[in-house]
């Protein structure tokens, strides 16, 4: 799964884990939402971006613990996006 943020940050995807571009883990995957290791909300997956909505924060999961982080990527970054949220802080 190709992800990025609503800015165009390119994001890393390995199952239900989430990393950023450099490998960092900060995340899982629950019904198209994304939870931070403590299992805050962190965005929304729509058209294959993460975005932060605020009517959805309320959300939370169970935390994660800790995954090893995972190496760099060198997809490019894509164009910013008019769909509906913030851009999740990352």
């Amino acid at each position: 799964m190709d992800l990025y943020t609503k800015k165009g940050k390119s994001l890393q995807v390995v199952n239900d884990r989430v990393y950023t571009k450099s490998g960092k883990f900060f995340g899982k995957i629950e019904n198209n939402k994304v939870f931070g290791k403590d299992g805050s909300y962190v965005g929304s997956i729509d058209s294959g971006r993460l975005v932060y909505r605020s009517s959805e924060s309320a959300y939370r999961s169970s935390s994660c613990g800790n995954y090893a982080n995972i190496g760099a990527c060198l997809k490019a970054n894509y164009t910013i996006s008019g769909i509906w949220g913030d851009e999740p802080s990352i």
